[in-house]
């Protein structure tokens, strides 16, 4: 352990009070102040000068021009000390888990993914009525066109319904296979979700399927999920 002792002046009462107890400790001291030779100073292992020839203050008075050299030597100490350390974004977000370089360092797909009773499908044979009726019910909008082991074989969106209803259709008799949109964007369980935006922002897309290494469908997402979990 260190302590780390902030003081402009380095006679601040309530700091030099406690200067023997940390002797006493043998904990190493750093002293970051303004006066060189101040008691805090004498006292410490290593000094870090902050001092300014004046404050901002046009009286000279409040701490202005002293805070901010003092902030700066913290930020500077900071990113040091990191360096040294080989502190990581990985550790950043592990520490801060809440925060936003937190959920896109540690939050992943399987963590954001739609699955079960969730996930949109039809088979390939199914008439387009019964695809808009999947993706009605689902509300993911679009859905995905599995065979019978659930291997992806196509995905049907919003935006393939308005280029089908150009070609005026009957929705009754066409089949899925016929109107889908083949080999689709799939992702895996464990991308990270900050890469699946990646890739709908790239692709321009609005929905991605998310299967496992043999192209089985395990889950569903579109940008909503990711914007409600805080990686848009």
């Amino acid at each position: 352990d260190v302590v780390l002792a902030i003081s402009n002046s380095g006679e601040t009462a309530e700091l030099v009070s406690i200067l023997p107890v940390i002797k006493r400790m043998d904990v190493p001291l750093i002293a970051m102040t303004g006066k060189v030779r101040s008691t805090l100073a004498r006292a410490a292992a290593a000094v870090l000068d902050v001092s300014v020839p004046e404050e901002a203050c046009p009286f000279n008075l409040a701490p202005t021009a002293s805070t901010t050299a003092t902030l700066a030597m913290g930020d500077a100490l900071a990113i040091a000390v990191l360096e040294a350390r080989g502190f990581t974004e990985e550790d950043f977000a592990r520490v801060h888990p809440g925060g936003s370089l937190g959920r896109k360092l540690l939050l992943h797909v399987a963590d954001v993914m739609r699955t079960g009773e969730q996930l949109p499908m039809v088979a390939p044979e199914a008439i387009l009525r019964d695809g808009l009726l999947e993706m009605s019910r689902k509300g993911l909008g679009m859905t995905a066109v599995v065979d019978a082991e659930r291997r992806v074989l196509g995905i049907f969106t919003d935006g393939d319904l308005r280029r089908t209803l150009d070609r005026q259709v009957d929705l009754h008799s066409v089949t899925m296979a016929s109107v889908m949109t083949p080999r689709p964007k799939t992702v895996l369980p464990g991308m990270l979700a900050a890469e699946a935006v990646h890739l709908m922002e790239t692709a321009r897309i609005t929905a991605l399927l998310v299967v496992d290494e043999t192209n089985v469908l395990v889950g569903a997402l579109n940008v909503h999920d990711l914007m409600r979990a805080g990686v848009m």
